[in-house]
């Protein structure tokens, strides 16, 4: 299988190269063997924007069977741990509209400047469609945002418009690329925070990104 390995960071993907560079056969930095797969690394930089570019121009993703986009994420719920790692299966852009004057949020499905089950959305949700591989894992609903929610109030709102589990800056553009690509696609993140009103001294980093890794390297095993 022809695997793309895509996270926005080198840093939540360091894990998964360093067991590569040790285990794999390397051709290039993009491009190792492992195990009869071909699998090639894509570090897209933080963000909608760049994640989208950054599939769209990969020369790899044409030829990939698979692509796995892997990352920390913030929880909304208390019922995951800080570390726990988790399938997404379903993603929206969630602070995409306008701010009305009473603060509340309206998005561009609400307002009628998309379709919101036009083609890949239903109902304003991603989904990674027929799976190719299963992760096991606990799966849960996102919210993809450019500013990530670190205010009471704004969380508040968030969570009752939306009823998601976490919130990231890149999985529902992931799924987007995918998806118009006709690409088959899986979504796995560790839980590195609450999302709460602010306090990076409560975040556990370092254990969701080895958690992390330690599930997609044995995603890539089972395979």
């Amino acid at each position: 299988m022809r695997l793309l390995m895509v996270s926005a960071t080198t840093y939540e993907m360091a894990p998964l190269l360093h067991f590569l560079e040790e285990n794999a056969v390397r051709h290039s930095f993009f491009h190792f063997e492992f195990n009869h797969h071909t699998i090639h690394p894509l570090v897209t930089g933080v963000g909608m924007v760049n994640t989208a570019l950054a599939m769209a121009r990969s020369e790899y993703v044409k030829e990939v069977d698979l692509a796995i986009q892997m990352g920390v994420a913030g929880s909304f719920t208390p019922d995951l741990a800080l570390g726990s790692v988790v399938e997404v299966t379903s993603d929206r852009f969630a602070d995409l509209g306008v701010e009305e004057a009473d603060g509340s949020f309206t998005d561009v499905y609400e307002m009628d400047l998309c379709e919101k089950d036009g083609y890949p959305f239903e109902d304003g949700w991603l989904k990674p469609g027929k799976q190719v591989l299963k992760s096991g894992l606990k799966e849960v609903r996102a919210l993809t945002v450019n500013k990530v929610h670190g205010h009471a109030e704004s969380i508040d709102r968030i969570v009752k418009k939306y009823n998601a589990d976490i919130e990231s800056m890149e999985g529902a553009a992931f799924f987007y690329a995918c998806r118009l690509m006709d690409k088959k696609c899986l979504q796995i993140r560790a839980i590195s925070n609450k999302v709460e009103p602010r306090n990076r001294a409560a975040w556990e980093l370092a254990k969701a990104i080895d958690n992390l890794n330690g599930e997609i390297i044995r995603l890539i095993q089972q395979i």
